[in-house]
């Protein structure tokens, strides 16, 4: 029989996860299979255990190497940007906790990943095994992307880059949607490419704060 301190202490975080799904309900998500992949991912284990009582707060976490995990807001607003489908081939940049591709794994995607600290891809992958998702992942540099498996239905970058990669944008399908933060290194606005007859067309959602993206195509310092 389960003790009553860890009813309670379910009860406690279902309630929390409740809570994230009506607001991001309310601030505008409406893609049905997003908020219950989102319901269904326990957001706890993408979390350092200091932070494990914030895990559902609508707000950025630290997950060490000065990354972070993205608050539950832009995860949702990045990924319905992105249009997952089932078996579509979606390729992230920057792993961190490993949170986001397991939501586009729980939504039926095929993933792909790099991240450029290895303590924190090897902690992501354990994850992944733990919670049965066939993700591939490699560390790296981000900005160039991942040639061998391109093209890409879907790229997700989950850091700020003072333009869209060249690398990255001719590894995008035709069709493709790239979620990309763009800006300097205080603000980035969100920008939404589609690749559509080798063009490009884009939109602007709003203003976040990501941790800047490091590589051959992006910011230069570490």
């Amino acid at each position: 029989m389960q003790k009553p301190h860890l009813r309670a202490s379910s009860a406690r975080v279902n309630a929390e996860r409740e809570e994230m799904i009506q607001l991001l309900r309310e601030r505008g998500i409406l893609d049905e299979q997003l908020l219950e992949a989102m319901a269904k991912i326990d957001r706890r284990m993408f979390v350092n255990e200091p932070f494990a009582n914030r895990a559902y707060d609508d707000c950025a976490l630290p997950i060490g190497f000065s990354q972070t995990i993205s608050q539950p807001y832009t995860v949702a607003c990045m990924t319905e940007c992105l249009e997952v489908k089932s078996n579509k081939k979606i390729l992230e940049i920057g792993t961190g906790s490993g949170y986001q591709a397991a939501i586009l794994a729980e939504m039926g995607a095929r993933v792909f990943t790099i991240e450029r600290h290895l303590g924190l891809l090897t902690e992501a992958r354990a994850r992944f095994e733990r919670l049965g998702y066939d993700i591939a992942s490699k560390g790296g540099d981000g900005t160039i992307g991942w040639k061998e498996f391109a093209p890409f239905d879907g790229i997700i970058v989950t850091a700020g880059a003072p333009e869209a990669p060249e690398p990255l944008l001719q590894q995008l399908a035709e069709g493709g949607v790239m979620v990309i933060p763009i800006g300097d290194l205080d603000v980035q606005n969100l920008h939404v490419i589609r690749r559509v007859n080798d063009h490009y067309e884009q939109r602007e959602v709003g203003g976040f704060k990501f941790v800047p993206l490091i590589g051959k195509k992006g910011w230069k310092h570490s």
